[in-house]
């Protein structure tokens, strides 16, 4: 299982939205705090990110930006002619999964030619898609949205990511897998001894390596992972909590329940009320101006 594709997964809420725009002359558009991530592409022209307490950030045709945490910005003109991408996912912000939670609040990624020749190909399509109405858009746009978003934070952390902690934690041989294990089964009966021993490594030395790499020990992540896939599934199914028990690892839906209640602070049945009527629409894009 890929972790960086579980952790979007994990989080997401709702559709993705996604709007092909242009302007001309001067403008400027404000985009509010917003629960959940946004990005932007340039594809013609030229436009100013504008974060309060930074320095305006250039973007160029094929330069993009991703706010994973959806934080409040501006974008302003910086050429003639101007014609964007953009998206927006809306997460679960109650519990951000930690990889997700280490990434600044603004990740740009500038287009190089020869490289990350995959994302151009996707922005590509994703825009073509978008100038115009097909049989079949809104089943494809919210897939090559995601898609998209994927190929953005992969190219980001294969050019920033080293030295951070999960970066360095997916990549590591021995955590890697372990986590990659505990991803693929939630609901095998781990151990720390287990885990250790499949890496060839005792498990103090597992347990240590773990911890200092993903920030919690071996079976506090493993808790925090099961919690996070069956809230997913109390949001997007409609699985009993007997099923989702199960599936998560629990003995017990008792055991699952007294579990949710503890992390999340509500019982399983009144999150997945809350959750599906929570669920906001994503405003219709609004014309720069």
């Amino acid at each position: 299982m890929d972790v960086l594709s579980d952790a979007i997964a994990a989080m997401r809420s709702g559709r993705p939205y996604s709007a092909l725009t242009e302007a001309e002359g001067h403008w400027s558009r404000q985009f509010p705090d917003f629960a959940g991530a946004r990005l932007h592409v340039v594809l013609v022209g030229a436009i100013k990110v504008v974060l309060p307490g930074r320095e305006p950030v250039l973007l160029t045709p094929g330069d993009a930006v991703v706010l994973p945490r959806g934080a409040a910005h501006e974008l302003v003109d910086a050429g003639v002619r101007t014609r964007l991408l953009c998206g927006a996912f809306q997460l679960e912000q109650a519990r951000p999964h930690p990889l997700l939670a280490e990434l600044p609040e603004l990740l740009v990624q500038t287009a190089r030619p020869g490289e990350h020749a995959p994302l151009q190909g996707i922005i590509s399509v994703l825009g073509a898609e978008l100038a115009q109405v097909r049989a079949g858009r809104d089943a494809v746009l919210p897939s090559l949205l995601e898609v998209l978003l994927v190929y953005l934070l992969r190219a980001w952390l294969d050019e920033h990511g080293d030295g951070r902690n999960w970066d360095a934690a997916m990549r590591d041989p021995v955590v890697g897998t372990a986590l990659r294990a505990i991803h693929r089964d939630p609901a095998a009966p781990w151990t720390v001894e287990g885990m250790g021993a499949a890496a060839g490594l005792s498990r103090a030395a597992f347990a240590r390596r773990f911890t200092q790499l993903v920030g919690q020990p071996p079976l506090g992540y493993l808790t925090w992972w099961r919690l996070a896939m069956a809230a997913r599934m109390l949001r997007t199914t409609d699985a009993t909590l007997a099923v989702i028990a199960d599936r998560c690892g629990y003995g017990s839906q008792f055991a699952f329940a007294n579990a949710f209640k503890r992390e999340y602070g509500v019982s399983a049945g009144r999150y997945r009320q809350l959750r599906r009527s929570d669920h906001e629409h994503i405003g219709e894009w609004e014309r720069p101006g």
